[in-house]
């Protein structure tokens, strides 16, 4: 029998690092054949030529999909958007997969989802039904849901959203969040060897920073990130690890102020373009907090029992545990937030923080549903309306 093509993208640092144990157990399952298209941020020497991790972790690449323009505008990303949608054209020709497994939100997945539903090939959409309200990243979330065929969600309240969405509930499978099976199943630097790693010493507190603009607010991402610099600047005895945001609009103003922020504090503040995840999760375990916007401090950190301070609207709507404290994107309310996160009150309580994306175990789940599941007439759907659901 022929194994079943599984075709899995890769656009980002983040994202990889949560496929991994998705793609080794595809690797090493008989029954199934592995194929990898890397393409946005990995293919970026401004971003690290992250491809080169890719294949030093043992994978083979066999497409790797050139579109990221070096702009942060909406033209720019738009633009970027219309070379993904070409290059994975050419991508599904050649390569004909029988499924192909896309993760998350970004606008690299979109141009995927779009050239696969076009192609006639069956999508696999890993975390779907999720809200952010406060970026365009929700829209293109909903969008892949509607465009896939097997859906994988987090959390019980996500499995219900893609059913909402006309999904039929015997292909929207809840298997957890694949950021808690990397905290369960790697393991993670001691803290003398993570600041060997990184060239940079932790001090007497130490604060994990990554703020992305939330793209869909008024106020320019820039504003919003001098806000929370100069929060950051008013911490005494405090040590700061920024990872600088993905390519998305108005991430170099982000990164710009970043870079100067550092740049003044050498000794106390280093800045990365990637860490990898090994060690990101690394110096989220061994920090006194993670501050900004990004998901991990909602949907990792809290395995980890460490506090959040999450900043904004660009993660509103998504779950979240105890352990994080949401505070407007203004100099004052992060500051009286990261008060709350050095509290003794409020660290006492982190012990007991149960996290929303459950113990670990999607990745096993996945694979399993992708050796298993039929694939006949898959690509024909049939809009699910919910029993008894009423239009307000």
């Amino acid at each position: 029998m022929t194994p079943r093509r599984i075709c899995v993208v890769t656009g980002s640092r983040a994202e990889y690092g949560l496929l991994r144990f998705v793609l080794q157990a595809i690797r090493d399952s008989g029954d199934l054949r592995l194929q990898l298209a890397v393409t946005g941020t990995h293919l970026s020497p401004e971003y690290g030529l992250t491809y080169r991790a890719i294949e030093e972790d043992g994978f083979g690449i066999d497409a790797k999909v050139e579109m990221l323009l070096s702009s942060d505008s909406a033209v720019g990303i738009t633009k970027s958007l219309g070379l993904g949608l070409v290059g994975f054209a050419d991508a599904w020709e050649r390569l004909h997969p029988d499924l192909i497994v896309l993760l998350g939100d970004r606008y690299e997945i979109l141009a995927a989802a779009t050239a696969a539903l076009i192609a006639r090939i069956p999508i696999a959409h890993i975390h779907g039904g999720e809200a952010t309200e406060g970026a365009i990243d929700e829209s293109v979330r909903h969008a892949v849901s509607k465009m896939s065929q097997l859906h994988f969600v987090a959390a019980d309240e996500y499995r219900r959203r893609v059913i909402q969405l006309g999904e039929q509930p015997e292909r929207v499978f809840l298997v957890g969040g694949l950021g808690v099976d990397s905290i369960r199943r790697l393991k993670l630097l001691g803290k003398a060897e993570l600041e060997h790693a990184l060239q940079f010493s932790f001090g007497k507190r130490t604060l994990l920073v990554t703020f992305h603009p939330a793209t869909l607010d008024d106020e320019a991402a820039a504003g919003q990130v001098g806000e929370l610099l100069s929060a950051l600047a008013s911490l005494r005895d405090t040590h700061f690890i920024f990872t600088l945001p993905n390519a998305e609009t108005e991430s170099h103003g982000v990164t710009r102020l970043i870079g100067q922020f550092v740049s003044e504090r050498p000794k106390i503040a280093k800045a990365f373009s990637c860490l990898g995840q090994l060690r990101y999760l690394s110096c989220m375990q061994h920090c006194d907090g993670v501050v900004g916007n990004s998901s991990s401090g909602l949907t990792e950190a809290p395995s980890l029992h460490k506090g959040t301070v999450n900043i904004g609207d660009r993660q509103r709507g998504r779950l979240r545990a105890s352990s994080v404290i949401d505070c407007e994107p203004n100099t004052a309310a992060i500051v009286a937030a990261l008060r709350r996160l050095a509290s003794p009150e409020f660290a006492a309580q982190l012990a007991h923080t149960v996290n929303p994306y459950g113990e670990g175990g999607a990745s096993e789940k996945i694979v399993a549903t992708l050796r298993s599941v039929s694939l006949d007439g898959l690509l024909k759907k049939r809009f699910y309306d919910v029993p008894g659901m009423k239009v307000p």
